[in-house]
Parts: structure tokens; C-alpha cells; sequence
């Protein structure tokens, strides 16, 4: 154990730090306060092991005693508001995630991402700006970021140099080094939100109607196998998470993700997540590998994080084969493209295949797909709830059931419109019908 003059870093044997006044410091405040030989002569002081048994407020209140000490016996320059930077960011590098740790506690924040060592952007209410925080070089990021691959069993490093991983918290993080990240190690985040969205948090935000909530609580309800559709940070989880609170609390659900991050409320959910291969190169656990291995758990319901290759083909014979009430997401910029790349997928791992064979899986599998996005304004919006009607010939007939049609732009940027839908009975109406809701789906689609 390390301590300097009549003091030890140990949180039991710790004398009460005085209480001198400490400066208010913004989010936005900038890290990296203090010159590097203070830095260097503190570090010396601090046991490691003992440090990570401290909360991070007295491990602060007491990094901040030794920098103001060691600035007093060195006479070195620096004020008492650089001391309290100084301590909090050494305290965050050693219990945090340095930088990133005001970032992280900041509600307004949905993502951050890390270009370099200067470079930080984050996204507040759908727009990206560029955040006052910075790493002191590389070799921090370096650090930070694999102190968040090790807490969840997973390296990075030049010969494993891109990771998937996951906070505490849940929220989603990844990370690519050098060689491939050719200037800086990039980490992105994407934030686990502390308050959960359900359908009427949706609706309130404007991602959608009244009435476009329920038919998503109906299609829930009802068991129809659905397929969220949308790009990068569109909200296609966040969507899923609030769709799932519709599932029967007796259902057993099993989640599959590359990094756990679904939040499921019901009482009798299995958690399944990828394993990346160890430093002989085996030992991979893929998506496909989870899906089969979950047909052997008696799921009611298999839920998919996101729906990118080969295990499109297992994903589509679940929902074949009782299944129903299955969801995922896929990446596609509209319903038709989603159908089309699901065509793909299953082309990758099928080859031989024929076209008509795919397709009539994929239109005997999936109910109804809803189209996400982030729309310029910054607004996350359901645009389209699509049903697969069936095969004319060799073409996947669609029905929108709502499509959201845009207006105008308001004064203040914000994008208006409203949904239509096509009229049509959906091709699923006996399902509505012995579950008791095709009178409130006819009324919900009535009331777009």
C-alpha cells in the first residue's frame, strides 16, 4: 500500500478529508488539467488495488488532497480549480472511463464518438456536436478502451484491433485500432437510456401517432413475427424494447445479440450473446450457432438483436415452425429494401437455393416490417408499417398499413406530416380476429 506523509489510500483507515470549497465544474468542462510531472508524482502515491475499493467520490476528494500537497512541497504552479480537474480526471481513469465519464453521465447525451484524442463528438436530441472533453493522446484512448473490452471478457489489441462491447450499464460500445483505425483508436457509444421508452413515451417525442402505437401493441398481442427496418442510430432498439412490453408475461423468450442490450420486462427471459474467437483463433460463437442452439430451449418467442447474415435462413425457419411472435431488426432504408436484403442473407448461406423458395420463406415467415429513421430534423419516426401480403409469381406483394407523409417544415425545423394508410384488410385478419382485436385494428387504422 502506497501513502505519502500520514496518509494511506484505504477507505476503512481514511481520516475525513478537510472540506475546502470546491469549484463548480460544467459538463462541458474541459479534462487535462495539470502538467504531466504532477500527474506522474501522484500516480507514485496511489496503490491501484486500493484505489478500486474506494468510491469515486472519497477516492476524489482524496486523489485531490495529495495533488494539493505535492503542489505545495514541489511549489509547483497550479490553481486550486486545476487541482480539482487534475483529481477528478485521474480518479476517472482509475474507477471511470476517464473523459468519457462526464459524457456518460450527461441524460442529454445518445451517443459519443471518438475520432481522436481531441476529436469527440456526441449527439443531444438527434443532432451531432462536438463535445469540449479530450484525451491527453492515443495511448489514453487505448487504455479506456480496454479497460471496457476486459470487464466484459473481451480484448483489444493490433492483433484483435476492432471489439463489441458493453458498459454496465448496457450501453453499446465499439472500438477500432489502429492498424485499421488509421489515425487514432475510434470508440463509439451508444447510450443505454436510464428512463425506458415504452409506446406512449414514443408518442409523446413524436415518433409517432396515437393510433400508430396501438397497431404496434395489436401486432405485439396478436403474436405477428415482425422485422424493425432502419439505419444506424434510428432507434430500431429502442422501438423493439417498447414493442416487447406487449409480450405475455407467460411466453419464454429467448434474446440473442452480438452485445446484450434489450431490456425485456417479462419474468422468464434467457439472455444469449455472440462470442468472438480466443487468441488461437477458435472458440467463436456466432449468431447462427445461438439460433439453432435456441430451437433446443423451448422458446414461445425468439428475439433477435439485429439480423445481418447467415442466420437470416435459422431466423426465418423459427418463425416457420411455431415460433410466432418473433421479432428482429435489419439494417435497409425502406420496407422493400428490407425485404430485398433479407433475400441477400439468405442468398450468402444458401447459394443454391431458388429465388421463389427464398422468397416464399420469407413471405410465410414475417407478418409485418416497420421502417425507422432519423429524419433531418433530428426526429426519430415510424415512416411505414408494411405487411407480405404473398407471391404474385415471383414478386413479394406488400400493404402499407400506414405510411407517414410529410408536410412541411415548421419555423423551428421541425419536420410535420401525417400517416395514410392503403384501406386493405390485412392478409392476417383471422389472426386478429381469434385474438379478439380486429375491431380495434380496423378502428386504429380508421383513426390514422
Amino acid at each position: 500500500m502506497k501513502s505519502f506523509g500520514k496518509r494511506t489510500l484505504t477507505e476503512a483507515a481514511l481520516p475525513p478529508v478537510a472540506e475546502r470549497p470546491r469549484p463548480e465544474v460544467a459538463v462541458e468542462e474541459k479534462a487535462g488539467f495539470g502538467n504531466p510531472l504532477l500527474r506522474e508524482k501522484v500516480l507514485k502515491q496511489i496503490d491501484p488495488a486500493v484505489a478500486a475499493n474506494l468510491s469515486t467520490e472519497i477516492l476524489e476528494r482524496e486523489v485531490e488532497a495529495i495533488v494539493h500537497e505535492i503542489a505545495n512541497q514541489e511549489r509547483i504552479e497550479i490553481s486550486g480549480h486545476e487541482q480539482f480537474l487534475l483529481a477528478k480526471e485521474i480518479a476517472n481513469d482509475m474507477t471511470g472511463y476517464g473523459p468519457l465519464q462526464i459524457l456518460l453521465r450527461d441524460d442529454d447525451v445518445n451517443d459519443i464518438m471518438v475520432n481522436g484524442p481531441t476529436s469527440i463528438y456526441v449527439e443531444r436530441r438527434g443532432r451531432l456536436e462536438r463535445a469540449d472533453i479530450a484525451f491527453r493522446d492515443n495511448a489514453h484512448i487505448m487504455s479506456i478502451a480496454q479497460k471496457i473490452a476486459a470487464r466484459v471478457g473481451r480484448r483489444i489489441d493490433e492483433s484483435s484491433p476492432m471489439v463489441d462491447a458493453r458498459l454496465p450499464d448496457g450501453s453499446r460500445v465499439n472500438v477500432v485500432f489502429p492498424p485499421l483505425a488509421i489515425d487514432s483508436p475510434c470508440v463509439s457509444i451508444r447510450k443505454f437510456p436510464k428512463r425506458r421508452l415504452d409506446l406512449s413515451g414514443l408518442v409523446a417525442n413524436g415518433s409517432m401517432t396515437q393510433s400508430v402505437a396501438r397497431l404496434l401493441e395489436i401486432a405485439a398481442r396478436c403474436r405477428l413475427n415482425i422485422l424493425i427496418s432502419g439505419g444506424t442510430g434510428s432507434g430500431k432498439t429502442t422501438l423493439l424494447n417498447a414493442i416487447s412490453q406487449f409480450i405475455d408475461h407467460r411466453d419464454r423468450i429467448i434474446t440473442i445479440e452480438d452485445a446484450a442490450e434489450l431490456q425485456l420486462q417479462q419474468p422468464h427471459v434467457v439472455r444469449l450473446e455472440t462470442r468472438p474467437a480466443n487468441l488461437e483463433g477458435v472458440g467463436q460463437i456466432n449468431q447462427r450457432d445461438l439460433v439453432r442452439n435456441a430451437l433446443r430451449m423451448r422458446p414461445d418467442r425468439i428475439i433477435l438483436g439485429e439480423v445481418r447474415g447467415e442466420e437470416a435462413f435459422d431466423m426465418l425457419q423459427a418463425m416457420n415452425t411455431g415460433h410466432d411472435g418473433s421479432i428482429s431488426t435489419v439494417h435497409a432504408n425502406t420496407t422493400r429494401d428490407a425485404i430485398t436484403r433479407i433475400e441477400n442473407m439468405l442468398q450468402m448461406g444458401h447459394a443454391n437455393l431458388p429465388l421463389r423458395a427464398i422468397r416464399s420463406q420469407i413471405v410465410s415467415a414475417i407478418d409485418i416490417i416497420i421502417q425507422q429513421e432519423r429524419m433531418r430534423d433530428g426526429q426519430r419516426r415510424v415512416l411505414q408499417i408494411t405487411e407480405i401480403c404473398g407471391l404474385e409469381g415471383e414478386v413479394v406483394t406488400t400493404n402499407d398499413i400506414a405510411a407517414f407523409q410529410f408536410d412541411r417544415e415548421t419555423h423551428e425545423g421541425r419536420l410535420t406530416g401525417k400517416y395514410v394508410s392503403s384501406g386493405n384488410v390485412p392478409a392476417f385478419i383471422d389472426r386478429l380476429a381469434y385474438f379478439g382485436f380486429d375491431r380495434a385494428w380496423a378502428d386504429a387504422v380508421r383513426t390514422l
